[in-house]
């Protein structure tokens, strides 16, 4: 079975050599299609051995990315974005699904590197190369409806999907949003869409999001609610507009109804590892209304979810600090320091909490590290860590 690489790509001469690297020993032809390229993205492909094709940009993705598989050739075919790179310990369950006789499509896990809220999501990116299977919906394009209706009249297959990471994905990090205009992008082609299907739940659900996100808190409510009325089974969608709904009465301080939302989400029955950002941010809820018991059991069931997830050892240590559980706390704040050593407010914290055992040296190192990664990140919050450390009588300078 040939596997092939099929991509839409546009001035992504900074990513691009990255994603067809992770690909290169993988694919037995890597297809690009261009769509309007004023940058070296086209050569960039061709170096690295891809068959480059050329497209007119009509703001429409499912287009566009249907143009591309016309010049497919394998028996199989995995798309990604210029953004996304393959991760190497998925090869080997890649390799062994394609040799299976009863699979029409693969879902893969895919890991939103630096997204503020959830950091997995299920993409419908490794399927067979059917006529029928086509993509549809201008933004965030799918095969999903294109493969049900292949599933109705050729029932002997299945959809599946496999364990474990399988797609990195940078676009959702604040400047790559900034400096491609994605939002601006988004709106303009899901608004569209939605005029002519105003109860899509799939779009009502991306927009929904998208309105929060932008701050048209109530716009984005309705849109979601209207997507929760729609999307009947479709549990994973069904999570995503609870997700949202929850992260949306969050901004309006809504707690209970957030809390609703993010319950109604982890209940779904759906892959554990995308219910990660609801445990997470149901945990930082009842941490705030005082339901310290509560939040620890939320962050302890994202960490048995996923172990690297650095943002629950962090929250679970703030829990343990809280219940004065100190020697669990800095076990908990050093994990989250080792899976990101960027982490600069779990060495805030972890230098708090060294200072309450009494080990002053270490926690000053903490402290020291924390305000070097602020001095980066957040300037301000380093001035006021260096004067409260100054006001302790803990550094003179």
């Amino acid at each position: 079975m040939s596997l092939s690489l099929c991509m839409i790509a546009k001035n992504e001469e900074a990513a691009l050599p990255q994603c067809l690297s992770s690909v290169k020993n993988v694919v037995d032809e890597m297809i690009v299609l261009d769509t309007g390229s004023s940058d070296r993205t086209p050569d960039i492909a061709k170096q690295f051995g891809a068959k480059v094709h050329h497209f007119a940009w009509c703001n429409n993705f499912s287009v566009a990315r249907n143009a591309a598989l016309k010049y497919v050739t394998g028996d199989w075919i995995l798309v990604l974005d210029a953004d996304e790179t393959l991760t190497p310990s998925i090869v080997p369950q890649v390799k062994a699904v394609m040799q299976s006789e009863e699979y029409l499509l693969i879902n893969l896990i895919r890991q939103e590197v630096g997204a503020a809220q959830s950091p997995y999501s299920l993409v419908s990116r490794l399927f067979r190369n059917h006529p029928d299977i086509r993509f549809e919906r201008p933004y965030h394009a799918l095969v999903d409806d294109s493969v049900s209706e292949v599933l109705t009249k050729e029932p002997h297959w299945q959809i599946g999907y496999l364990q474990g990471v399988a797609i990195l994905h940078k676009g959702y990090q604040k400047t790559a949003i900034a400096q491609n205009n994605k939002y601006d992008k988004a709106q303009a082609a899901m608004e569209e869409f939605l005029t002519i299907h105003p109860h899509d739940p799939y779009v009502c659900s991306k927009l929904g999001a998208l309105y929060v996100e932008t701050g048209k808190i109530t716009q984005g409510i309705e849109l979601l609610k209207r997507g929760v009325a729609a999307s009947e089974e479709n549990y994973e969608i069904l999570y995503e507009l609870h997700y949202h709904l929850g992260i949306a009465h969050s901004h309006l301080q809504n707690s209970q109804q957030a809390i609703f939302h993010y319950q109604s989400a982890i209940k779904l029955p759906i892959y554990p590892m995308l219910k990660l950002g609801a445990y997470n941010n149901l945990g930082n809820l009842l941490k705030a209304s005082g339901n310290l018991n509560g939040a620890k059991t939320a962050y302890e069931t994202a960490l048995r979810i996923d172990p690297n997830f650095a943002a629950g050892h962090y929250n679970l240590g703030m829990i343990l600090k809280a219940l004065g559980l100190f020697t669990d706390a800095i076990a908990c704040y050093q994990k989250a320091i080792r899976l990101n050593p960027s982490y600069a407010e779990a060495y805030q914290n972890l230098g708090v909490v060294l200072l309450k055992v009494g080990n002053v040296q270490a926690s000053l190192t903490a402290f020291g590290n924390a305000i070097v990664l602020h001095e980066q990140q957040n300037p301000e919050e380093a001035k006021r860590l260096r004067q409260g450390l100054r006001e302790m009588g803990l550094i003179k300078l």
